[in-house]
């Protein structure tokens, strides 16, 4: 049975497996600091933590379940990132460079059931959750390629917008933000965090409960239930009016702002009648919203989608803007290097069936 990874556990939880184990307590920081700050690739590297911890650690956890198969580079910098887990399945994982900082986006299952069907990432179903320690370790993993540079760069940012949908790994999601967001190790910032979400009401309302002060971002994709159902299957158990319900609670409980995300495809979404009826959904929130407008990066297995012309997406975003919606457009990073999330893995276990 394989040894499941160290990363998985939150201070809290390595703190408590320690001390039920024999340990004393501060063995936890002296273990957590060799973890992530002097990110060590061996248990035997931790210098000040005695033997009988050591081999305790060796028994029971593991560093490394992730390997690298394929590493892409785009001409903008981006880095794309395909992991093979223990059990062979594979999973992307993509650094990209903004002016603001590095930011990394993780995946948290393999494969995805929400069944977009502009999405790559739903091209193959969802065979199972990924652990909290899988998804941690996808950001060590890019850390460490980071400090072999040796230029002494960080992760600075996460967004949770990789294959599969997070609040349906929402456990091993929340101990991930738990980790990576705690300032005794990695200490990236709350703020410096988004997830994003298809909209899985039930889940926003438990997200909001959980005091964290990370952002959240809706795929909305569509302002009304017709046309959001045809494109978006999740629709059909969370329409519109269930999802907006979720999110004046959790505007109520949290006070941030939410950014909607709403891909731009041609003559699908596009027009100005859906950019009005997007201003009147959102009109009463508007102080609170972002919208995203994201140009389609076109899949071959879905090719009754195409890319909204730009004049038709300045047209949209006029609209919105008219109406008192902040928004902008976000242009793709990596359109180079299979640029839309899920195509990489999607593409190499084509080529090993084939």
């Amino acid at each position: 049975m394989n040894k499941t990874s160290i990363y998985g556990l939150t201070f809290e939880q390595l703190t408590d497996w320690l001390v039920e184990k024999g340990q004393r307590k501060f063995r936890a920081q002296q273990v957590w600091n060799w973890l992530y700050k002097k990110r060590v690739t061996r248990f035997s590297e931790m210098k000040n933590v005695n033997k009988d911890c050591i081999a305790l650690l060796e028994e029971n956890f593991v560093l490394h379940t992730l390997e690298e198969e394929i590493r892409q580079e785009s001409a903008d910098g981006t880095k794309k990132f395909l992991f093979k887990l223990q059990d062979g399945n594979l999973i992307e994982t993509v650094l990209m460079r903004f002016n603001y900082g590095l930011s990394v986006c993780v995946t948290t299952q393999v494969g995805c059931n929400i069944g977009c069907t502009f999405c790559a990432s739903g091209l193959l179903r969802k065979s199972r959750d990924l652990t909290s320690g899988e998804i941690v370790e996808q950001i060590m993993n890019v850390q460490k390629h980071l400090d072999e540079a040796g230029n002494e760069e960080r992760v600075s940012h996460i967004v949770v917008m990789g294959i599969g949908e997070p609040f349906d790994n929402f456990n091993n999601l929340i101990d991930f933000l738990r980790v990576v967001n705690d300032d005794k190790g990695l200490c990236i910032g709350a703020r410096h965090i988004t997830v994003s979400t298809s909209g899985l009401a039930h889940k926003i309302y438990e997200f909001a409960d959980t005091g964290l002060q990370v952002n959240l971002a809706i795929s909305l994709h569509a302002p009304n239930n017709e046309l959001r159902t045809r494109i978006m299957k999740i629709n059909k158990a969370f329409p519109i009016e269930k999802l907006m319900k979720a999110v004046d609670y959790y505007l109520e409980k949290v006070n941030r702002r939410i950014t909607y995300e709403y891909i731009m495809l041609r003559d699908v979404n596009d027009h100005k009648e859906e950019a009005e009826q997007l201003a009147k959904l959102l009109g009463d929130k508007r102080h609170l919203t972002y919208v995203n407008l994201i140009p389609y990066n076109p899949v071959d297995e879905h090719n009754q989608y195409q890319r909204s012309e730009p004049e038709t997406i300045q047209t949209f975003f006029e609209t919105l803007k008219k109406h008192g919606i902040n928004c902008g457009v976000r242009w793709e990073n990596g359109a180079d290097i299979d640029a839309a999330c899920g195509q990489l893995r999607s593409k190499q276990i084509k080529k090993n069936v084939g």
